[in-house]
């Protein structure tokens, strides 16, 4: 009776994949921002960054989820549908994450190829966009590719708003066939797939992309 229900929780994972990738995108555009500005920025926007990243880093994914969804988005007068408060959460949160392996990657370029980007003639800005970042977000893939499983498997806490990702349409069917063990063991392995799939190709590109002598393999 649970393969009737096959094709309905596959139907779930474009919505996993809807969450993940909005997620981390929403992330990076945080993210990366917050990295420049805490190794670069002035004390007082150190400090801030600071609090951000300590925020939704310390705050559990599904009271963050319930907060904003039933909490922060009302009480400005914005009514976000499940799906999309999801995907803000869950870039907020990873914004908070990636900033730190953005910084860590951006501290790991010399500094003296700043200094001498200056030197040249180059505005810091500039030094910083040319020169630092290419090299940094080439660092940091390995640790984007971490941070996209973890952001995968916290996708599963949005069935809590009734997305219907992969582990809500399981639930689902469970309840509707009274069988727990082949529906969830049926999610397990699209989630093991989703994680190996993607985070194979972003070692892929980053074993093209690496730069020699820099950095370790991934």
């Amino acid at each position: 009776m649970v393969w009737e229900y096959l094709s309905y929780i596959f139907w779930g994972v474009p919505w996993t994949l809807g969450l993940v990738g909005g997620g981390l995108a929403l992330g990076f555009i945080i993210g990366l921002p917050i990295a420049i500005g805490q190794v670069y920025g002035s004390k007082g926007l150190k400090a801030a960054l600071d609090m951000y990243v300590w925020f939704f880093r310390s705050t559990a994914l599904l009271v963050l989820l319930f907060l904003f969804f039933w909490g922060v988005f009302p009480a400005f007068g914005f009514k976000l549908d499940a799906l999309i408060c999801s995907i803000v959460v869950l870039g907020l949160r990873t914004g908070a994450y990636q900033s730190q392996i953005f910084r860590g990657a951006i501290e790991s370029v010399g500094e003296g190829q700043l200094i001498a980007a200056c030197a040249l003639g180059m505005s810091k800005l500039r030094g910083i966009y040319h020169i630092v970042l290419p090299q940094a977000l080439r660092i940091s893939l390995p640790g984007w590719s971490n941070e996209y499983a973890i952001i995968l498997k916290d996708s599963a806490i949005c069935f809590a708003l009734g997305v219907q990702e992969i582990l809500t349409r399981t639930r689902y069917v469970v309840m509707a066939t009274h069988e727990p063990l082949l529906p969830y063991f049926i999610a397990g392995a699209l989630f093991i797939v989703l994680t190996y799939g993607v985070t194979k190709i972003i070692n892929i590109v980053y074993e093209k992309a690496k730069i020699p002598g820099l950095v370790g393999r991934m």
